[in-house]
């Protein structure tokens, strides 16, 4: 894979805009969660992890974290496909707990109805989501986003987790792909 400049368009979110804004997340989850005994912080794997890593320091209310991996995307694939499957489950029982979703971005909608689908039959005391990008003009399907860090337009992103080919998920920032010069 060549270097990442190769592909970067233009920086949209800097490095200290996004970290700027996951505090002012953390600040308001930590406060509409004070008094939650039993807080669960759930990652979408792979893109969400240096998310849920900088918003979990900023969270000031004793919590547990859990994983679970979701394919929805080919590999060079920007457009979700419709098909979602889990390939790893919460080792959590999420029963009477405050369930978190952490997600890195959310466009048309599928997989996190999906996945909220699945896990309010696990009898959570609240289920909520975060997520650090909102695309919502690409939305097919309505979901509860609660906290959002975010909007951004219809372009084809990557960096702070989210990958271009598996690549560049260590960025700092959001860039957007110059699609003229990668044909993925």
């Amino acid at each position: 894979m060549e270097k990442y400049q190769n592909y970067l368009k233009e920086i949209l979110i800097p490095e200290d805009e996004l970290q700027s804004r996951i505090a002012e997340l953390g600040k308001e989850i930590s406060k509409d969660y004070e008094g939650s005994q039993q807080m669960l912080l759930v990652c979408i794997l792979r893109g969400a992890v240096m998310f849920l890593t900088d918003l979990c320091r900023h969270i000031h209310v004793p919590h547990a974290m859990d994983f679970m991996a979701i394919s929805s995307y080919g590999a060079g694939n920007r457009n979700s496909t419709g098909m979602v499957r889990i390939t790893m489950d919460l080792n959590t029982n999420i029963y009477d707990k405050d369930v978190l979703i952490v997600e890195d971005i959310i466009d048309s909608g599928n997989t996190l109805s999906y996945v909220l689908d699945l896990l309010s039959t696990r009898k959570p005391r609240s289920l909520n989501i975060c997520t650090l990008l909102d695309k919502a003009e690409r939305r097919e399907v309505e979901v509860p986003i609660r906290y959002t860090g975010f909007e951004i337009p219809n372009k084809f992103v990557f960096g702070y987790g989210l990958d271009l080919d598996e690549y560049y998920r260590n960025l700092p920032f959001i860039g957007v792909v110059d699609l003229d010069k990668y044909s993925g």
